[in-house]
C-alpha cells in the first residue's frame, strides 16, 4: 500500500471516531479547527458552522492562482437492523475486507469524510515538502446530505479561489462536470384515531418489509431498487382486498391499522419498513399465507437488485412509533387502544401507492442519464398525522416542477396539506473550462488513459456554490459570489475515490482508488507552477 493511502486512511478512520450525522456537526468542525491552528494554518468558520483552511503555496507557486478543495463534514448515518450502534457518540468502525474498507453494520461515512482525509493528507504533504501546489484554500461545508444547506448558507468574501475541486464523487476516473437539482416535498396527511377492544379475538401484530438494499437516490435511483415503504403498501393493501371470514374484506374489521413507519433520510432510498395492527388470529394463518405470496412475488420481481426481501410478521407484546418534528424525529410506545379509522388507512395507502417512485424520465441529450426522477423517502405516523417525505431530482427546470406537481397532485386528493423545501439548482456543464483541460491533461499523463467526462443524477454542492455567484457550474450573470471578485470564470469539477453502496449500512470505499487520486491530484497541482 502506498505510505499517502496508508496515512488518509489513518486519519480517515480518525475522522469517523467523531460523530458527525446531518446538523450535528460542531464536533467534527472543532477538530478540524484544532487541527489546522496545530499546524500553523490559517482557519476561519462562519455562522452554519462552514469551514476554510489557508494553506499557503509552495515555494515558486506564491503566484500560482489559488484552488479551492471542497468536501462535506457530515454523513448519512444508516445501519443494519438490530445494530446497537448509536450515532451520536460511538466512533463508527472500519473493517478492512482485501482491497475495500467498509462498516460493522454501518455506513462509513467515506461520502464524505474521505474528501476531508485527502485534503487534510494533501496539506500536511505540502507543508512538509513532499509535494508542490498553489495556494490552497481546504472548504469543508456542514449539512450537504439534508439539503446542501451549508453550501446554501456560503456568504461573499469566504473563499477567494476561483477554480474548484469538488472531492465528493465516488467513481475514479470519472470527472462530473454537471448534476441535477432537487426539491423535497414535505406531505402531512391529518389521520384520526377510534378505540379498539383487543379482547374480540384480536393480537397486536408487526409486519416488517427487510433485506433490501436501499442506497443512495441519486446515484442508484436507475438500479430499480425496490423501495420497502412502496411493498409494505402494497402488502397492506392487497391484504385488506382479500376476503376473510363470512366474505367480508380485511378493511372491514380484521386487520386494523395503527401506524406505518419507514425509511430515514430524504436522499436515501428506504431500505426498511414496519407496520404495527391489530390483526383477529382467526385469520392469521390466512395472512401470513398472503404475506408469504407477496415475499415470493417481490423476490421475483426483484431478483436481480433486492434478491433477499423478506416479509416479517409477528406478534408482538408492544412496538414503538415515531414522531417527526422539524429538528428530530422522536419515539414512543404504541397506544395499543386505538386504530387508525377506516378512512385515515384507506387515505394513507391510497397516499403511499399513488405518489411516484422512481426513474421519471431519461435525458435527450445524454445517454444513460436519468434526467428526473424521485425518491418516496420517509413515512412516519403521529398522533394527529401521517408525515411522507418525497426527494425530487432533475436537470432540467421544467421538469422538476412537472414531478413536484404530479406529487402535490395525488397529495391533495387524499387530503393532504405540503410545502415544499430544500431547493438547490442544477449544475449545468462548461466543457471548455481550463479546469477540466487541465485535469485530462494531468489524468492522461499519469495513468496513460482519459477519464470518463460525465454529468450525475446526484445533488452535489458544485451546483450552489456556482448559483451563489450568479452562475451555473461556470457561465451566467455575475452574482453574489463566495470568493471576493466575481469576474464570472468560476471552474469546478467532483471527482473522488470508488465508493459502492453510499448511504446504506453496505458503504465500502475501494482503497487502491484512494492511490489513483493522490497521483492525479499530485500531477494537477504541480501544474500550476
Amino acid at each position: 500500500m502506498h505510505p499517502k493511502t496508508l496515512q488518509i486512511l489513518k486519519t480517515f478512520e480518525e475522522i469517523d471516531r467523531i460523530p458527525r450525522c446531518s446538523k450535528y456537526e460542531k464536533k467534527i468542525a472543532l477538530w478540524l479547527e484544532d487541527w489546522a491552528r496545530s499546524r500553523g494554518f490559517e482557519v476561519k468558520t462562519d455562522l452554519v458552522n462552514n469551514l476554510l483552511i489557508e494553506v499557503p503555496a509552495t515555494p515558486g507557486y506564491e503566484n500560482s492562482p489559488t484552488l479551492v478543495l471542497q468536501g462535506h463534514m457530515d454523513m448519512v448515518c444508516e445501519k443494519s437492523k438490530g445494530s446497537a450502534h448509536d450515532f451520536s457518540r460511538d466512533p463508527v468502525k472500519c473493517v478492512y475486507d482485501g482491497d475495500w474498507m467498509k462498516g460493522n453494520g454501518t455506513s462509513i461515512g467515506a461520502d464524505n469524510g474521505i474528501a476531508l482525509a485527502i485534503a487534510l493528507v494533501l496539506a500536511q504533504a505540502g507543508k512538509a515538502g513532499e509535494i508542490e501546489h498553489p495556494p490552497l484554500e481546504l472548504l469543508f461545508t456542514v449539512d450537504e446530505e439534508t439539503g446542501l444547506t451549508g453550501a446554501m448558507a456560503l456568504e461573499p468574501g469566504f473563499f477567494a479561489g476561483r477554480a474548484l475541486l469538488n472531492l465528493d464523487s465516488e467513481d475514479e476516473g470519472v470527472f462530473t462536470v454537471g448534476c441535477a437539482g432537487g426539491l423535497n416535498t414535505r406531505i402531512s396527511l391529518p389521520v384520526e384515531y377510534e378505540p379498539f377492544d383487543y379482547e374480540k379475538g384480536f393480537g397486536f401484530f408487526k409486519l416488517a418489509v427487510e433485506g433490501l438494499k436501499g442506497g443512495h437516490s441519486g446515484v442508484e435511483i436507475h438500479r430499480q431498487r425496490a423501495n420497502a415503504v412502496r411493498l409494505l403498501a402494497r402488502v397492506l393493501e392487497g391484504v385488506r382486498d382479500k376476503p376473510g371470514e363470512a366474505g367480508s374484506g380485511s378493511g372491514s374489521g380484521i386487520l386494523r391499522l395503527v401506524s406505518l413507519n419507514g425509511g430515514s433520510t430524504h436522499n436515501s432510498i428506504p431500505n426498511f419498513a414496519e407496520a404495527f395492527f391489530a390483526l383477529k388470529r382467526s385469520e392469521l394463518d390466512r395472512i401470513k399465507g398472503l404475506v408469504s405470496g407477496f415475499g415470493k412475488t417481490f423476490r421475483a420481481e426483484y431478483a436481480r437488485s433486492d434478491p433477499d426481501i423478506r416479509l416479517d410478521l409477528e406478534e408482538v407484546e408492544k412496538g414503538v412509533i415515531y414522531e417527526i418534528s422539524e429538528t428530530e424525529v422522536s419515539e414512543k410506545e404504541v397506544p395499543l387502544d386505538r386504530v387508525l379509522t377506516e378512512n385515515s388507512d384507506l387515505r394513507l395507502l391510497g397516499l403511499l401507492l399513488g405518489l411516484p417512485h422512481g426513474v421519471y424520465r431519461m435525458s435527450d441529450k445524454i445517454q444513460g442519464l436519468v434526467e428526473t426522477s424521485n425518491n418516496l423517502a420517509l413515512v412516519r405516523t403521529g398522533d394527529d398525522a401521517v408525515e411522507v417525505l418525497s426527494n425530487q431530482r432533475s436537470s432540467v427546470v421544467s421538469r422538476l416542477a412537472e414531478i413536484t406537481g404530479r406529487i402535490e397532485a395525488v397529495a391533495g386528493l387524499a387530503g393532504a396539506e405540503l410545502r415544499c423545501e430544500n431547493g438547490y439548482p442544477a449544475w449545468e456543464p462548461d466543457l471548455e473550462s481550463d479546469l477540466l483541460s487541465r485535469c485530462k491533461t494531468a489524468y492522461t499523463s499519469v495513468f496513460g488513459e482519459e477519464p470518463a467526462i460525465e454529468v450525475v443524477h446526484a445533488g452535489l454542492e458544485c451546483g450552489v456554490i456556482g448559483s451563489k455567484c450568479g452562475l451555473w457550474g461556470g457561465k451566467g450573470n455575475h452574482g453574489d459570489c463566495g470568493g471576493e471578485d466575481c469576474d464570472g470564470d468560476m471552474e469546478m469539477i467532483s471527482i473522488g475515490p470508488t465508493i459502492k453502496y453510499p448511504h446504506s449500512p453496505d458503504e465500502m470505499i475501494y482503497i487502491p482508488s484512494i492511490e489513483k487520486v493522490w497521483a492525479f491530484l499530485e500531477k494537477l497541482l504541480k501544474s500550476y507552477r
